[in-house]
């Protein structure tokens, strides 16, 4: 379903528009390092919306996109919330292994951004988990490793710190290679009314904790097949867009300028799709690919 200018600049609530939908879900990034949680952008910022949560904490933060979706959305939406961004900064056998260089990064852009909102606590998970309160946290995203011992004991550890109407996400619950268990666990953990699932971008779990005192949550979990069906190809859709945005921005500057004027001029999503695939074989691009690279831990250009 797609929106109408109007539409996306009218309040929660708008005749119209269906409940899993704010001018929220349209916002595109401020940030776009590389990370497989991009696609995921456009439900993240819709979640801050409707819950207005205090304080979120992640676990494991990498580039830092997902942290710096809700650290745009508390500034966007003036809310009185804070970040904590838990990570070692090592790596693991999935995301592979770093240097400094990541930390460095992610450092840089909540110093210039986020320095009142955004706290990076470096460590092991469960060395910072006395840190903690019991249910002192509103959203808690769990996002460490992907193995299913490692993402059971996360849970264990941090699940009580998440008070009642809260929310925790589960990245990669659709990820099923060798190695990866999140999925298992949350086929445990999720019950009908209680947890809703996104399929696209390696998957996204969404559990609810104690009562849900938020109705458009309640609405969210509750769905039925169809509407379920809605809300998933809604997403994708959205989350698409933020794609499309973080490879444009990862072009040198001379492509990105062509690629603006082909934007122009390709009015219809099949035209914009054949664009981009005649785009991707050229010779420019396969050339520019080490340029690419570099480029995904620019700063965005003002």
């Amino acid at each position: 379903m797609d929106l109408s200018l109007d539409e996306r600049r009218a309040g929660p609530g708008s005749d119209g528009r269906p409940f899993w939908l704010s001018p929220a879900s349209y916002w595109l990034p401020a940030h776009l390092p590389v990370s497989a949680w991009l696609t995921h952008g456009p439900f993240a910022s819709w979640l801050m919306d409707v819950l207005r949560p205090r304080r979120i904490v992640e676990l494991g933060t990498h580039y830092g996109y997902s942290c710096f979706v809700f650290a745009e959305a508390i500034k966007r939406l003036g809310l009185d919330a804070s970040v904590d961004a838990v990570d070692s900064w090592e790596g693991d056998d999935h995301a592979g292994h770093y240097g400094p260089e990541v930390f460095d990064y992610v450092r840089s852009v909540v110093e210039s951004d986020y320095p009142a909102i955004v706290r990076l606590v470096r460590g092991w998970f469960s060395q910072a988990r006395p840190v903690f309160e019991d249910a002192s946290v509103n959203l808690l995203h769990i996002d460490g490793r992907h193995g299913y011992d490692d993402a059971s004991a996360d849970y264990t550890d941090w699940n009580s710190t998440v008070r009642a109407g809260g929310v925790i996400l589960f990245h990669d619950i659709a990820e099923r290679d060798s190695g990866f268990g999140v999925w298992r666990l949350w086929e445990e953990l999720a019950e009908p009314g209680r947890s809703f699932a996104f399929h696209h971008g390696h998957g996204l779990g969404v559990l609810a904790v104690g009562e849900i005192a938020c109705e458009p949550l309640r609405e969210l979990f509750s769905a039925d097949e169809d509407t379920a069906a809605r809300i998933r190809a809604d997403y994708e859709r959205l989350g698409g867009t933020v794609l499309r945005q973080a490879w444009l921005e990862s072009l040198p500057e001379d492509a990105e300028r062509a690629w603006a004027e082909v934007r122009r001029r390709a009015v219809h999503e099949d035209e914009l799709e054949a664009a981009i695939a005649a785009l991707r074989t050229s010779t420019s691009w396969r050339v520019t690919a080490p340029l690419r690279r570099v480029g995904k831990l620019r700063p965005p250009r003002p």
